[in-house]
C-alpha cells in the first residue's frame, strides 16, 4: 500500500513533464473549470501541482481563506496598505503608551481600535489624537522593529 505523500510526489513528478494543452486539461479536471486563456505554463503548473496538494492534504485554514478575501475586496475599491510590521494584532490584545506622563490605553476590536471609548479606525489617527501631529501609529505603540526597518530601507541609516 503506498502512501499518500508518495502518490502525491509522483504525480506532481509525472504534471512536470505535461505541455500547456495537457496542463489546461487536468486544470478542468481539477477546478471543474477551463483555465484562464493567457495563463503561461509555469503558472498553469503551479496551480495545478498545488491542487493536487490541496486535495491531498487540505487546503488553507478558513482564517487565511477570509483574510484574503477581505484583501481582494479590499484591491477592487483601490490599493491597500500593506499590513504594519512586526506583530500581528487581533481583536482583544491591547497596547499601552506612555505620553507626556499620561498612560494611553488602546484596544484592538474586530474593525479596528478604540482608544477611552471611541472607535478608530488606525492606530495612527490615536497617535495623532494624542501627540497633536503626524505619527506612525505602529512606530508610535512599538510596533515596528527598527533594525529590520533599517535593513529593508538601504537609504535610511540606523538610529544611533
Amino acid at each position: 500500500m503506498r502512501s499518500p505523500a508518495r502518490e502525491v510526489e509522483q504525480r506532481l513528478a509525472e504534471i512536470e513533464t505535461y505541455d500547456s494543452g495537457a496542463l489546461r486539461r487536468e486544470w478542468q479536471k481539477l477546478y471543474g473549470c477551463p483555465a484562464p486563456k493567457r495563463v503561461r505554463r509555469d503558472l498553469l503548473l503551479r496551480a495545478v501541482a498545488y491542487r493536487i496538494q490541496e486535495l491531498a492534504f487540505g487546503g488553507l485554514k478558513g482564517a487565511t481563506v477570509r483574510r484574503l478575501k477581505q484583501l481582494a475586496d479590499q484591491t477592487r475599491v483601490g490599493p491597500v496598505a500593506p499590513p504594519p510590521a512586526g506583530a500581528s494584532l487581533r481583536p482583544g490584545m491591547r497596547l499601552m503608551r506612555e505620553w507626556n506622563g499620561e498612560t494611553h490605553l488602546v484596544e484592538v476590536v474586530e474593525k479596528g481600535f478604540t482608544w477611552r471609548g471611541r472607535p478608530y479606525p488606525s492606530l495612527s489617527t490615536i497617535a495623532r489624537a494624542i501627540t497633536g501631529s503626524r505619527w506612525s501609529g505602529p512606530r508610535f505603540f512599538g510596533l515596528l522593529d527598527r533594525d529590520l526597518e533599517d535593513k529593508t530601507h538601504p537609504t535610511r541609516k540606523p538610529a544611533p
